[in-house]
C-alpha cells in the first residue's frame, strides 16, 4: 500500500458520512491534515503485531578537507533503534432514539455528539504529538511518545540551559533581533520545515517579530481559511487539551540552569516527509472511521463512535524537528 494523507482517504471513501468524518479532521486539525500516514503496519495475529519498528538517524557524521600524505580522521553518523506502538483513539456517545431525530439533519444531536468526539479527539492527538508518553506494556500499551521526549537531549534542542525573555520588546529593532534566535533555531534542521507550533502566547511574540521584520504573510489553506507565515513557513497554535483551556504546549514554571523561571513556554518546528516527521497506520485499514446510531432496531439509547486509526507518529531524523526551550512570553 502506498502512504496516504486524510486528503487521499476521502477519495477512497464510498460512504458519505465517513468522508464527512474526513473532512471535519481535516478542516479541525493543520497537523492531521498536514501528515503522511504509512499505512505500513499488519495488524496480524490479533493486533499483537502493531508494533512500527525503525531506525532514527540521530546524529549526522561531518566532513573535512584532508592534508596530502595524511589520512581522514574517522567519524560516523549515529543510528538509533526506535518502537512505537499504534493505538486507536475516539470516543462514543449514546443518543435517545426521540432525540436522534428531532431538529435538521445538520444540528440534531447525533451530529453535535459527533462533532464533538471530532473536536476532543483533534485536540487528543494534537496534545500526544507534543506531550504523549508511552504507557503500559505488551497488548497493554497505549499512546506513543511525543516531540518532548523525543527531542529531550538531542542535538535539536535549542537553549535548553537559558531563558529567552519574550515578554517585551521596547522597539521593532529589539523584535527583529529576537529574530535572530528563530533563524538560528531553525537553521539546527536539516531543511525548511512544515510548520512552527507553539500556543497562543508564543504564536503571538512570533507573528509581533515577523511583522516587524517584514517576514509575516499570509496565505489560504485547502478549506479557504488563512494561514499565517514567518519567512514563508507556517506557524499555528495548538490550541488546548482535550476537555480542558489548558495549552497544549504548555505556559508555566520550571527550573532553568538551577533557577526557577516562571511564564516560560516552547516552541517546535517540524518537516514533514516520510523521511521526517509522519504517521504510521495499519496497512489496508482506515484511517478514519465512524459508527453512527442505528435507530432501525429495538431500544430506546442507542451508541455511536468515531475513531482514529490505530495510529501512531514516527520522527525518522532527529533533524526533522526541533524545540526552541524555555522562551518567557509574560512578566
Amino acid at each position: 500500500m502506498a502512504p496516504v494523507t486524510l486528503a487521499e482517504a476521502k477519495k477512497n471513501t464510498t460512504d458519505h458520512i465517513d468522508l464527512q468524518v474526513i473532512d471535519e479532521f481535516r478542516k479541525s486539525s493543520f497537523l492531521l491534515d498536514s501528515l503522511t500516514f504509512d499505512d505500513a503496519v499488519n495488524p496480524a495475529g490479533g493486533g499483537a503485531t502493531l508494533t512500527y519498528t525503525y531506525t532514527r538517524l540521530a546524529t549526522e557524521r561531518p566532513a573535512a578537507f584532508r592534508e596530502y600524505n595524511t589520512e581522514y580522521e574517522d567519524a560516523a553518523a549515529t543510528r538509533e533503534r526506535v518502537s512505537v506502538d499504534l493505538s486507536p483513539l475516539g470516543g462514543s456517545y449514546s443518543v435517545d432514539r426521540v432525540l436522534g431525530n428531532l431538529g435538521p439533519a445538520a444540528s440534531n444531536e447525533v451530529a453535535f455528539q459527533t462533532s464533538q468526539v471530532i473536536k476532543s479527539t483533534r485536540a487528543f492527538f494534537s496534545d500526544q504529538v507534543i506531550n504523549g508518553e508511552r504507557t503500559g506494556t505488551g497488548d497493554a500499551a497505549t499512546g506513543f511518545d511525543g516531540l518532548n521526549s523525543a527531542l529531550s537531549g538531542s542535538s535539536t534542542e535549542y537553549r535548553p540551559d537559558r531563558v529567552t525573555d519574550w515578554s517585551t520588546f521596547a522597539s521593532d529593532v529589539d523584535a527583529r533581533q529576537a529574530l535572530d534566535a528563530i533563524d538560528e533555531w531553525l537553521g539546527l534542521m536539516d531543511d525548511t520545515p512544515g510548520a512552527i507550533m507553539g500556543n497562543g502566547k508564543t504564536i503571538a511574540r512570533l507573528r509581533s517579530m515577523a511583522r516587524a521584520a517584514g517576514y509575516y504573510s499570509r496565505t489560504e489553506d485547502a478549506f479557504g481559511r488563512t494561514v499565517e507565515n514567518y519567512a514563508g513557513v507556517p506557524f499555528r497554535d495548538l490550541g488546548a487539551k482535550a476537555g480542558s483551556n489548558d495549552p497544549v504546549v504548555e505556559v508555566g514554571a520550571r527550573t532553568v540552569d538551577g533557577a526557577e523561571a516562571t511564564n516560560v513556554s516552547d516552541l517546535y518546528a517540524v518537516r514533514f516527509g516520510l523521511d521526517g516527521f509522519h504517521a504510521v497506520t495499519t496497512a489496508g485499514g482506515s484511517i478514519v472511521r465512524q459508527w453512527a446510531p442505528d435507530f432501525s432496531t429495538s431500544g430506546a439509547v442507542k451508541r455511536g463512535e468515531v475513531e482514529l486509526g490505530p495510529v501512531a507518529v514516527v520522527l525518522k531524523q532527529t533533524r526533522a524537528a526541533s524545540v526552541f526551550r524555555n522562551i518567557k512570553v509574560a512578566a
